[in-house]
């Protein structure tokens, strides 16, 4: 018979991870939850495969994980590619028909099958989709006004409407929906379809879809830690904040980061309980925003 020492002081600190995680398992078991993939976290391998484990991670835990997201890195790469210049309008990009054949194609071929992919590499988990789907989101097109003046950016559009059907389908037969940010248009007084299909941002329609489905959170992946109430000071960081205090601060933040806040403001105010912005460069930083009673990231409160 052999013996050989044992040094369990690491297995002992999982099992304190793990014990720790208990409560909030129990809280959000049975709740769908939100995620807007994007960011680093979908350009490294290495992170893509930790994001992948993770909504494998929150499956069995009986959370039901719905992916939205886009794929701006991949577009711009495919554009460059097939020499298609894209041409903006007050600094923002106009979606010609001719670009919105390659978004298209880059997210609902390119991005979200390999999405997918991953994802069944651990079991028959994932179906991909695109808001087209079942007429999954209705958007009109996007009025932008620049300088007082208005602009008109292509084939832009804003989600208005969600048909959860398609979801709901879904996750109650045991799947985890992945959804490219792509939608049909539908014109604003008949209400019908107009045949044209629109680019929407991934973070308004994740946020859209959060409050359609009365999810339990809303979980917006970027590339910094959270929301800084003073730009870039890293001490700054905001851990928790009202939909009360960040309205009022949405004004004075950096471009980057109003999309992503006003979309946590929209899915709060759609009744989400809580919001969350975490930082997509570290592997497994949503685990540790939601099963963990510190969190990493800023988490926005009704």
């Amino acid at each position: 018979m052999t013996t050989t020492p044992r040094d369990i002081s690491g297995a002992s600190e999982k099992a304190a991870v793990l014990v720790e995680a208990l409560p909030w398992i129990q809280k959000f078991a049975g709740t769908t939850m939100v995620i807007k993939y994007g960011g680093n976290a979908m350009i490294s391998d290495e992170l893509r495969a930790a994001f992948v484990e993770d909504m494998v991670f929150l499956h069995h835990c009986g959370i039901h994980p719905v992916v939205v997201h886009g794929g701006g890195p991949q577009i711009n790469t495919m554009l460059d590619r097939l020499e298609i210049e894209s041409e903006f309008r007050g600094g923002l990009r106009v979606t010609t028909e001719e670009t919105m054949e390659v978004v298209r194609m880059v997210l609902t071929g390119q991005v979200g099958r390999q999405l997918v992919g991953l994802i069944n590499s651990h079991g028959t988990y994932a179906v991909g989709l695109s808001g087209e789907d079942a007429d999954l989101f209705e958007a009109h097109r996007t009025q932008h006004v620049v300088n007082g003046e208005p602009v008109d950016l292509g084939l832009v559009g804003d989600v208005v409407n969600v048909n959860t059907g398609a979801i709901t389908d879904l996750i109650e037969n045991g799947r985890i929906p992945v959804v490219s940010s792509v939608a049909p248009e539908f014109d604003e007084e008949t209400g019908q379809p107009t045949g044209q299909v629109l680019n929407v941002n991934a973070d308004t329609a994740a946020a859209e879809l959060a409050g359609a489905l009365g999810a339990s959170k809303l979980v917006v992946l970027t590339d910094v830690e959270g929301l800084y109430g003073n730009w870039p000071d890293p001490e700054s960081l905001i851990t928790s904040i009202s939909a009360d205090a960040l309205r009022g601060m949405l004004d004075e933040l950096q471009s980057g980061m109003i999309p992503k806040m006003r979309a946590c403001l929209s899915a709060v105010e759609a009744g989400v309980p809580q919001a969350h912005i975490v930082d997509g460069r570290q592997a497994h930083s949503m685990l540790l925003e939601i099963f963990t009673t510190a969190g990493v990231g800023t988490q926005v409160t009704p």
